[in-house]
């Protein structure tokens, strides 16, 4: 189908979206309606009846039915009802294990209508691009960060990955086109080290500097941490390009020969075109000076990726960092139709055919953070200016469940909502904050820090010590460089002198449980350089995907926290009653 009619298509299914939206609910009732899950609520379940008898849902509802599967159990008790699905069991793709560690198992269906609004989503987004910035025929070779290669077995025998690695690890005879314009070679994709991963997507795009078009990840934190590697690296890059082969620390050998197969001998030229950019060690604008054809950086700037925006345009320059999309592991949810804009005037037009959606209404009151005593609404219901946590209907299996994402309608693209992501939704009506009262918070901070010219925060978390009394808010942060203990003294002077600038951002829940004596003295520890990266390197050890990891911003995973709080360099303890 060509680019037009793509857009064409998705363009009319918002045209009349809530007939398209009850249409989407009946065929998934029609098609699952027999499933163990929605038979407890009803035999004959319909479009009308659907969400008075079904209540809202979230993963732990499934997990018995989702483990059951996993262990290789096709049905029901009896064996002859389908669990979830009436369509076959094809693999299962990790969450992002962010703040639990563990990812969760999403099952993923051979559902034909699924595959036809997922195929459209996919397809719209890949024809936006190309409105944009249209193919060109020699240059036409993207830099993709992407990590494909952490996939593992569950005891039925059943693949779990990375949602983004299933066209690449699926038994699918035809190649994905994904590889064709790739600047790395599949083994570096679904190599078995993220680090060593990095390192080879650098030098393969460098080694074909001039023939990248594109520089993309899934999420703004994996380009963030490429364009670190190549600030630490580039000495060790420029040396593998003169030599014609990558450093001995790349030990997976599939990728190391399929490295040494896209350098091609070695490239002294090169090397030395190289080293001449990087030695003067000024990386603003890096991506234009090192890849002088490449025309955009696509990644996902919304949500807790808005703190890497700023320090991506300053690597990027000139070149403009394009917005990506609203696709969750569960389903697709909403399509970017302006890239170009930034994160803060991001909008994304829901899809009326990707799933059945509700809003359940959400409020940071004083009191407590959401409400889930409110009722649902539909596409109808919906009233600009007001948030909503996502609830979807899905064709794989998922029924009323809430999401986990909090979003705020800012208007409407002819009758399907747009709406811009505001946050992660707390999991517990005991959280006082939100992860956009935290960014609120160290965004202020951050100020602070550089009008004393102190080390920028890199990466920071909060955890809510429920066991302490009385209960305590602890808030982890990673600066930039190696402080040496003077200047780690000097930080935590500023840090005791500035607590009111922090305290003040933390939103009015914090507050107000504070003024009440509910919470103790907030405390602040910095904690040692590549903390954050390990956290990563611990999830992925737990099966989370590397690609969809993100830094947690609310921690909830005591193994975490303890690893933090082992991590730390200088705490600091602040009352503001002092």
């Amino acid at each position: 189908m060509a680019d037009g009619e793509i857009l064409k298509k998705l363009e009319d299914s918002t045209k009349d979206a809530v007939a398209v939206q009850l249409q989407t609910l009946h065929t998934i009732l029609q098609r699952n309606g027999r499933s163990s899950y929605l038979q407890r609520y009803g035999a004959s379940l319909d479009t009308g009846s659907f969400r008075e008898a079904v209540p809202l849902s979230c993963y732990d509802d499934y997990a018995d039915y989702i483990d059951r599967m996993a262990d290789g159990g096709g049905g029901d008790d009896d064996g002859d009802r389908p669990v979830l699905s009436v369509d076959p069991l094809v693999c299962f793709f990790n969450s992002s294990g962010t703040s639990s560690m563990k990812p969760k198992l999403i099952p993923y269906f051979d559902s034909p209508p699924s595959k036809a609004a997922s195929h459209i989503a996919h397809q719209g987004s890949v024809a936006i691009l190309r409105r944009l910035f249209p193919p060109r025929q020699s240059i036409n070779k993207v830099l993709w960060f992407i990590y494909a290669g952490n996939v593992t077995y569950t005891k039925g025998g059943f693949k779990a990955m990375a949602a983004s690695a299933f066209p690449l690890q699926s038994n699918n005879k035809n190649p994905s086109p994904f590889l064709s314009t790739s600047a790395s070679p599949r083994e570096v994709i679904l190599g078995s080290n993220v680090e060593q991963q990095m390192y080879c997507h650098i030098l393969c795009g460098l080694r074909n500097l001039d023939f990248i078009d594109g520089i993309r990840a899934p999420y703004a934190v994996g380009l963030i941490r490429a364009f670190a590697l190549l600030e630490s690296k580039w000495e060790q890059i420029c040396e593998d390009l003169k030599c014609g082969f990558p450093s001995m620390e790349i030990t997976d050998i599939a990728m190391r020969d399929s490295v040494t197969e896209v350098l091609a001998g070695p490239q002294l030229d090169l090397s030395k075109r190289i080293r001449t950019i990087c030695e003067g060690k000024n990386w603003g604008g890096i991506v234009g000076k090192l890849w002088p054809n490449v025309r955009y950086i696509k990644c996902v700037c919304t949500g807790s990726m808005e703190q890497y925006y700023q320090k991506l345009k300053y690597y990027a320059g000139e070149i403009p960092v394009l917005g990506g999309d609203y696709f969750a592991s569960e389903c697709c949810v909403g399509i970017n139709l302006d890239i170009l804009q930034p994160p803060q005037l991001t909008r994304f037009v829901l899809l009326p055919t990707a799933a059945y959606f509700e809003f359940l209404p959400f409020t940071l009151d004083e009191e407590e953070i959401g409400d889930d005593a409110q009722e649902t609404v539909d596409f109808s219901g919906v009233e600009v200016g007001k948030m909503y946590e996502i609830v979807v209907t899905t064709y794989r299996g998922f029924f009323r469940y809430r999401l986990g994402d909090v979003v705020r309608v800012v208007g409407f693209h002819n009758t399907s909502p747009e709406v811009e992501f505001v946050m992660r939704a707390p999991k517990t009506p005991a959280e006082i904050l939100t992860e956009r009262d935290l960014m609120t918070a160290m965004g202020n901070f951050q100020l602070v820090l550089r009008t004393v010219k102190m080390p920028d925060v890199t990466e920071f978390a909060s955890f809510f010590d429920l066991d302490s009394i009385p209960k305590q808010l602890k808030i982890f942060l990673e600066v930039a460089g190696v402080l040496q203990d003077e200047k780690l003294q000097e930080l935590g002077s500023v840090l005791r002198r500035n607590f009111s600038s922090l305290e003040d951002g933390l939103g009015g829940v914090y507050k107000l449980r504070k003024g009440r004596g509910e919470v103790g003295p907030l405390l602040v520890s910095i904690v040692k350089p590549g903390s954050f990266n390990r956290l990563l390197q611990m999830a992925t050890e737990n099966g989370a995907p590397a690609s969809q990891y993100k830094p947690p911003k609310i921690i909830r995973n005591l193994e975490i926290v303890h690893f933090m709080e082992g991590s730390a360099l200088l705490t600091v303890s602040f009352d503001s009653s002092d």
